[in-house]
């Protein structure tokens, strides 16, 4: 398999499961997660700030959670939103620098993430749709 065809499988692999999955919870009848998923959802619409500061919030938040799929996720919202390379390593030092040095796996991971969207076409998730 090719470097390629892997960053694609990577980021398709991610993109449907967390469909698959978000899907799958909300079919449950439960309100506080739905409301809870709704309320992501609005949070990262445009506001007093805009998309692009918000994911790069919600990017150096996962860094310093250590969320490896929360990083993903937000790494693509970044992308999406127009952040460019030299921005997502500015969050990536902020995230560092406030989580510590346990952050670097995290960081590798997302670098690798940010590759693989850079360079293997593949579609990247839907922003805050949990259905």
């Amino acid at each position: 398999m090719t470097d390629t065809n892997k960053s694609d499988d990577r980021v398709k692999q991610f993109t449907e499961f967390r469909q698959r999955m978000n899907q799958r919870i909300l079919d449950e009848p439960n309100q506080v997660v739905r409301r809870f998923f709704a309320l992501d959802t609005q949070t990262y619409q445009p506001g007093a700030l805009d998309v692009k500061t918000k994911e790069l919030c919600g990017l150096v938040a996962s860094m310093v959670l250590r969320c490896d799929d929360c990083i993903s996720y937000h790494v693509a919202q970044c992308r999406d939103a127009g952040v460019n390379r030299a921005e997502m390593f500015d969050a990536f030092s902020i995230g560092l620098v406030v989580g510590g040095s346990i952050v670097i796996p995290h960081l590798r991971r997302a670098v690798d993430f940010l590759d693989q969207l850079e360079t293997g076409g593949a579609a990247t998730p839907e922003a805050h749709d949990h259905g």
